[in-house]
């Protein structure tokens, strides 16, 4: 059965009459009667009884009824869904991001992705570091992924969210707990907790330049999975850490004080990222929403290391 046939069957049965059915389908009548005809040979069964004063349903015309109209309805459905995922109204977009520094942000997104956009599965991917997270939007695991890198392959689009600055955590026990800045120096011969040293590591990489700046090396006793295990450590009085600003905003811990870094060093840029060539409709909406969640903090440029693209 063609939903044409289904249409038309729907109409002389709600109408009882082959010419109003007509009308109202903005067709000849001879043609709404071949089709009833060539439906009912499909069938194998009379749908209709005919006389030259009314037309009355069958029995089997009235059980195909109900079962017209589901189908009826499975097709606007299905009509609908494509639609709406050709309009990115539904769809998976999955992000990657790390967990301290950033999970007050991608909440944020997430209740406005839950607000306007309630069709698209928002998948969170935590506990990434930024190199890993960006080799899954490589691969194509992740739709987007959130990190700061100091060098970016070309053909990945960024846009910058945030600028940030360098903190020292320290415990609430240290000697230098009461200042509100530290110069590294001052950090010469203290034990450190930190991130693993994996290539692109932008802390490991400004823990290395600001000591050895400073004139020492800094002591790793510990290395630890990610930031919310190293304030804790921090807290326990294992050691200090160099972090950034957003996790002294998002980790409340009455035993961790936090010390803006005075050091001159290159900058940290926290950036969303993702590839420009990805089909993804729904893709495309969550990144339009997210430039009104996350204004970009700088002009976008084409692309590339320090590129952007508009959604």
């Amino acid at each position: 059965m063609e939903l044409q046939q289904i249409r038309v069957f729907l109409a002389v049965a709600e109408e009882l009459h082959f010419g109003r059915a007509a009308e109202r389908l903005h067709m000849a009548q001879p043609p709404v009667s071949r089709i009833i005809r060539q439906l009912e040979r499909e069938l194998k069964a009379d749908l209709f009884v005919r006389s030259t004063r009314n037309v009355r349903l069958t029995e089997e015309g009235r059980a195909l009824i109900e079962p017209a109209r589901d189908m009826l309805e499975t097709a606007r459905r299905a009509e609908s869904a494509v639609h709406a995922a050709s309009r990115g109204d539904v769809g998976l977009v999955r992000v990657a991001y790390s967990g301290a520094s950033t999970h007050v942000l991608i909440g944020i997104l997430a209740r406005e992705v839950r607000r306007r956009h309630p069709g698209i599965t928002f998948g969170l991917d935590s506990q990434n570091f930024a190199l890993p997270a960006l080799g899954k939007v490589l691969r194509g695991e992740v739709e987007i992924c959130l990190g700061r890198w100091d060098f970016v392959p070309g053909g990945v689009n960024t846009r910058v969210i945030a600028d940030e600055g360098l903190v020292l955590a320290v415990p609430a026990s240290h000697r230098l707990a009461a200042q509100s800045e530290v110069h590294m120096a001052e950090l010469a011969g203290e034990p450190f907790v930190a991130l693993p040293a994996h290539e692109g590591s932008v802390l490991g990489d400004r823990l290395r330049r600001l000591s050895m700046e400073a004139g020492f090396d800094a002591d790793i006793v510990q290395v630890v999975p990610d930031s919310w295990t190293a304030m804790a450590l921090v807290g326990a009085e294992v050691g200090c850490s160099l972090t950034v600003s957003s996790v002294a905003d998002n980790v409340v811990d009455p035993h961790v004080r936090f010390l803006r870094v005075l050091d001159p060093t290159l900058p940290i840029q926290l950036r969303m990222a993702w590839m420009p060539d990805d089909d993804n409709m729904a893709l495309r909406a969550i990144l339009r929403l997210a430039e009104t969640v996350w204004p970009s903090r700088e002009p976008q440029d084409a692309g590339g290391a320090d590129g952007a693209s508009s959604p």
